[in-house]
């Protein structure tokens, strides 16, 4: 079983910055891809930025240039700096985890974290 839990977001000024992370317990967390995702009221929830075990990393076209998705396995946590923040970042962020071995999150998801970015 995998725990995540999501913390470091809240109000922030548009072009302003906030770092999220992304701390797991349990087995194998290197071996598994972490994904954030985010869901505005009334919208459907969107994949904002991955990456596997190995390193790799993908972004929404929306967040590309802004966000960096990075991850620390020695202490089982991944983080997701948002820079250049905008009002339509505005949503709950969640992190999901892969099975092990894996590359694709969405197995294991924490209860998210609140982004709000004034204009």
């Amino acid at each position: 079983q995998v725990r995540l839990v999501e913390s470091g977001g809240g109000l922030v000024q548009a072009g302003g910055s906030l770092r999220l992370s992304c701390a797991a317990s349990g087995s194998s967390f290197s071996s598994r891809a972490i994904g954030w995702y985010r869901q505005a009221p009334g919208a459907q929830r969107e994949l904002v930025a991955s990456i596997t075990s190995g390193g790799n990393t993908n972004y929404a076209d929306s967040v590309k240039g802004r966000f960096t998705i990075s991850r620390d396995n020695a202490k089982n946590t991944v983080y997701l700096q948002m820079n250049s923040l905008k009002p339509e970042d505005t949503a709950v962020y969640y992190c999901s985890g892969s099975a092990a071995g894996t590359n694709w999150p969405g197995r294991y998801w924490g209860q998210g974290t609140q982004v709000t970015v004034s204009s």
